[in-house]
């Protein structure tokens, strides 16, 4: 079982294609929110999303999101991509174990920026100013305490092929551990 974090356009999308090719399943936190915003007839953009989040978390816990998002996850050999803080990630060990893998991706705002500007989402940021106040909100979810304390860091800064081979390496490493482990 991975989860897998990192700031905004740091890499997890393309993390979580390769997990999927390699037979992986994945859970994605963010579905979950949308869908969820979807139902209540929220606004499709960051910030209407990202309020939703939010008040939801004010409402019932920073965990909340972990805990909607545990009945999704069928297989342990699962990716659960998007956990933003500690809270989030001890419901994930207390429902899949502590054996549990964090993989935090890393790469620089300016490069993250760029990334978000280029992939043309309905949530992309319109400017630096916006994407700013994204990385604040993550951050003030406890995202930064969970890409500190995660198991593995892979640093996306090179071309998309170096980054693919690299978690399909880490993968390879974290699979075949599991594959003895138990």
């Amino acid at each position: 079982m991975i989860v897998v974090t990192g700031m905004p356009g740091a890499g997890k999308e393309e993390f979580v294609k390769v997990s999927r090719e390699m037979g992986f399943d994945v859970v994605r936190m963010g579905d979950v929110v949308r869908m969820e915003a979807i139902e209540k007839k929220v606004t499709s953009d960051d910030q209407s999303i990202g309020n939703f989040a939010h008040s939801e978390r004010l409402k019932y816990g920073y965990d909340i999101w972990a805990k909607r998002t545990v009945p999704f996850v069928k297989s342990k050999k699962t990716v659960i991509d998007g956990c933003r803080g500690e809270s989030e990630l001890s419901i994930f060990k207390s429902a899949f174990g502590e054996d549990l893998v964090v993989i935090a991706i890393h790469a620089s705002a300016r490069t993250r920026y760029d990334r978000l500007r280029r992939r043309n989402r309905s949530d992309a940021p319109a400017n630096f100013e916006q994407f700013q106040e994204r990385d604040q909100r993550e951050l003030g979810w406890g995202l930064g305490n969970l890409i500190a304390l995660a198991d593995y860091m892979i640093v996306n800064e090179g071309t998309l092929e170096e980054f693919k081979e690299n978690v399909r390496t880490l993968l390879k490493e974290i699979d075949g551990n599991e594959v003895q482990d138990h």
